[in-house]
């Protein structure tokens, strides 16, 4: 049984594409019409497509539905090309954007070649072919028309009529239906199905997966493999810590989706090992990085895998995984000192955590040091297996100083402090960021585990880990890290508590989240008082969050 969404919510997409049919036109924008919208070179609405009818979607199919009883439907019959048919409702397809310029919006023209519309869009630099297979256009405006002014084409209600819209380059052959409007549709949904069959029993589970199939776009400018985008909302793009988690939820599903999915910011890799922070369609991010829970993810990843990575996967993944360690211990650490930091709550991922108040923005900090004693564990376990003992040896030691200086240098007896790496500052705070080293588990002395755990239950809420305590003064609703309740956060911070032997409240901070996505959906964020969705509600972390847990 197909999920049913709302589009408000959820973009209807297909897996592999570059676009989406959503009323989202720009970040926490919404217009009244949907739009065809395409994420190459960018968010870009190109397509507005108007229709009088109610909204209706499955993973196959989405329809309009007018009171009298015609309908429009639209359904993918291959990542770049949808299909559309109406009965008894009409529909107006207009350029989302003029042509001011030769250098902005949309140019429509009719192919001599073929007798097919094309719009031309110079945001996306990509064109958008409609063809009619049945019925006809009744009316076009603004075709071979320069500057300034409407260019649409209109479907009539009167009688029936099916077209198809393509996403191309530069040029293809005319189309041909090769299969009919039913058919596209049987096979979008068989598609959906097959990949969705790794999906637990639960409530939610199935529509986690459409989230994270219909956000997968082909490879395509810096994008160097099959992709999970963060959202085909306004968040279009893979941050380099935000990937592990679609990877991890991917790995029993889809073990080479997976595999790339945790390669890709490698792919981008810099001379100092350092990963980018984010990677689009057309646009590479250096400015800051992510935190290195690399190592945590590549064995969470390993065993989930149905079909485990060959000698050279494994060969390669050490060698990338080992320059991204490499760059925290000589780049990322004050001379003299054995803990990496920070240089701004960008790289924390936690971008505004009250972590970060203090004054030092540079700063050591216990999640970071316990992220890179795993990177260094699995490492060592990695080197081992490869027949490196030298290397794991010294991968092993480096981890044992850190976490010797995590300890004796940033525990205060109930939680991690921050210290200023270029002043020694010793910084307080109340985020929960700050009690993330339960990632180590079984890794921590059982009494400093033991302190973490009470400091959690001190953020947990009705629907989860709020990130700043809801009685704290500087709590947020809508806070981003100042309090709502994410996704990151809740897998690492159980997965860690079960691995501490903590597993009753592990249990419940599970039951929480999944109450929570399923009654509010998959949004980047949430209200951790009220439950509500905040921000992009189409975000692929949290559904894989989601399927991690249920799972």
């Amino acid at each position: 049984m197909s999920p049913t969404f709302s589009v408000r919510e959820i973009p209807f997409s297909y897996r592999g594409s570059w676009f989406n049919l959503s009323p989202v036109i720009a970040e926490k924008t919404y217009a009244d019409d949907l739009h065809l919208v395409s994420h190459q070179t960018g968010l870009h609405p190109v397509l507005r497509l108007s229709v009088p009818g109610e909204i209706t979607a499955t993973a196959s199919r989405l329809t309009w539905r007018a009171s009298e009883g015609g309908r429009v439907e639209a359904s993918y019959e291959s990542p770049d090309t949808i299909r559309l048919r109406g009965t008894g409702l009409g529909m107006r397809i207009a350029a989302a954007a003029p042509g001011l310029t030769p250098f902005s919006g949309a140019y429509l023209y009719r192919d001599p070649v073929d007798g097919a519309h094309v719009f031309t869009v110079y945001e996306t630099g990509r064109r958008y072919r409609i063809t009619v297979l049945s019925g006809r256009i009744s009316h076009e405006a603004g075709v071979e028309t320069l500057g300034a002014g409407q260019r649409s084409l209109t479907l009539p209600g009167e009688t029936p009529w099916e077209i198809a819209i393509e996403e191309y380059q530069t040029a293809r052959r005319p189309y041909t239906a090769k299969s009919s409007f039913d058919q596209v549709v049987t096979d979008a949904a068989e598609a959906f199905s097959s990949f969705a069959a790794f999906a637990p029993r639960t409530p939610a589970a199935e529509l986690a997966a459409y989230v994270l199939w219909s956000a997968t776009v082909d490879p395509a400018g810096f994008l160097t493999r099959p992709a999970v985008l963060m959202s085909k909302h306004w968040m279009d793009k893979v941050w380099s810590w935000d990937h592990c988690f679609n990877a991890i939820a991917l790995a029993a599903a889809d073990p080479g989706l997976a595999w790339n999915q945790f390669l890709l910011p490698f792919d981008h890799q810099d001379p100092a090992g350092a990963l980018p922070d984010s990677i689009a369609h057309s646009e590479v991010l250096y400015n800051f990085v992510k935190p290195p829970i690399h190592g945590w993810a590549l064995d969470q990843i390993r065993r989930r895998l149905t079909v485990a990575p060959s000698a050279d996967q494994l060969a390669d993944v050490y060698h990338r995984l080992a320059r991204w360690t490499d760059f925290w211990l000589d780049h990322r650490r004050t001379p003299g000192h054995h803990l990496p930091h920070y240089q701004h709550g960008n790289d924390s991922g936690w971008d505004n955590a009250t972590t970060f108040d203090g004054g030092d923005r540079a700063l050591e900090t216990g999640d970071l040091a316990a992220y890179l004693i795993l990177q260094l564990e699995s490492l060592a376990r990695l080197a081992a297996e490869l027949g490196e003992t030298a290397d794991a040896g010294r991968w092993s030691r480096t981890a044992e100083r850190i976490r010797s200086a995590m300890l004796a240098e940033l525990w205060d007896g109930t939680r991690f402090v921050a210290r200023g790496a270029a002043t020694g500052t010793a910084h307080r705070s109340r985020s929960l960021l700050d009690l993330m080293p339960i990632v180590l588990g079984a890794g921590l002395p059982a009494e400093t585990a033991g302190a973490l755990s009470e400091g959690l239950r001190a953020h947990l809420t009705e629907y989860g880990l709020a990130t700043e305590p809801v009685d704290a003064p500087e709590y947020r609703p809508d806070g981003y890290w100042r309090g709502p309740i994410w996704a990151p956060s809740t897998v690492l911070a159980e997965d860690g508590l079960r691995r501490a032997g903590h597993t009753g409240l592990a249990d419940e901070i599970r039951r929480r989240f999944l109450v929570l996505c399923e009654q509010s959906g998959f949004a980047e964020n949430f209200d951790a008082v009220s439950g509500a969705g905040l921000r992009d509600r189409a975000y692929t972390w949290t559904a894989s969050a989601y399927l991690i847990l249920a799972a």
